[in-house]
């Protein structure tokens, strides 16, 4: 039995949650060149931020996904912590 906090089975359920939130509202987008707007890399590492920094739902992720992940909302002087 893995003890690591990051995967006891709220946070999974929470992960993939999230996960499937942030893949049907941003996986499938495309630019205008028909290539993805956004990596699953950036899609699965705000997943991971999201439940790692102990939220407890999925409420609020798109908005937190456009805020730090999202580069078209982002401006120079934006910085992820």
């Amino acid at each position: 039995m893995n003890e690591d906090w990051r995967y006891n089975e709220d946070k999974m359920k929470l992960r993939q949650e999230v996960l499937s939130i942030l893949l049907k509202k941003y996986g499938s987008e495309l630019d205008n060149t028909r290539v993805s707007k956004y990596t699953n890399q950036s899609i699965y590492q705000c997943a991971h931020d999201w439940v790692s920094q102990g939220n407890k739902i999925s409420d609020g992720i798109v908005a937190y996904f456009n805020a730090y992940y999202n580069n078209e909302n982002k401006t120079s002087d934006q910085v992820h912590t």
